[in-house]
């Protein structure tokens, strides 16, 4: 369910409201710690089964939710995933160990993803073929150590400037309306209320 008509043609939106699945597609979460504790236990009685973690950002920095996350969703037998954030201030190389020494390669997880956005990125803006290298330099080597392909969430601001890893899953951003382009996560908006997460969070669907 959803509520239209404010100015300028935006929405308000129903934080309760989910979109009818089709065959195969689950509903899930992506979060960081700027959810606090979760109690996954909740989330999963709440329909939600799988969810993406924010680990790692650049080539040093940990999210402090993390580790309980990810023990946290597993307990609760919600397929897990976890993502970093590309910083374009560090080498891809660096950043891909970096990622890898806080989420060894897992055979019963979600396949890792990349998180590209120039949004809350550093203000250095390196040339597009210099970006494309150092990102190409983490998806290999990420890629290598697990064992399977990375999904891709590029962000509308990133493609302004820089370009997609056009081979890879897409984790696509569309607000409400079902997208039509080959998505394996759609995430369809940012304010969903969900038993057991504190705040707004982030709703996906997966297929």
């Amino acid at each position: 369910m959803l509520l239209a008509g404010v100015a300028g043609g935006g929405y308000l939106y129903l934080s309760h409201w989910r979109p009818d699945l089709e065959a195969g597609e689950r509903y899930g979460l992506d979060v960081s710690n700027h959810q606090g504790t979760i109690d996954w236990k909740a989330v999963a009685g709440d329909g939600i089964s799988f969810a993406y973690l924010k680990a790692t950002e650049g080539q040093d920095w940990v999210d402090q939710q993390f580790a309980a996350n990810w023990r946290g969703a597993g307990d609760a037998g919600i397929k897990r995933g976890a993502y970093h954030f590309f910083s374009l201030c560090s080498p891809g190389a660096k950043q891909a160990d970096h990622f890898l020494a806080t989420v060894p390669p897992d055979p019963d997880a979600l396949a890792p993803a990349l998180d590209l956005e120039t949004a809350g990125n550093c203000a250095t803006r390196p040339t597009k073929e210099a970006v494309a290298k150092e990102v190409r330099d983490f998806v290999d080597t990420v890629e290598a150590a697990w064992g399977k392909p990375i999904v891709m969430y590029v962000g509308d601001d990133w493609l302004e400037v820089y370009s997609n890893v056009d081979d890879r899953q897409q984790w696509y951003r569309h607000l409400i309306f079902r997208p039509d382009n080959d998505w394996h996560i759609w995430q369809l908006h940012n304010f969903a209320d969900v038993d057991g997460v504190g705040t707004r969070v982030d709703l996906n669907i997966m297929r």
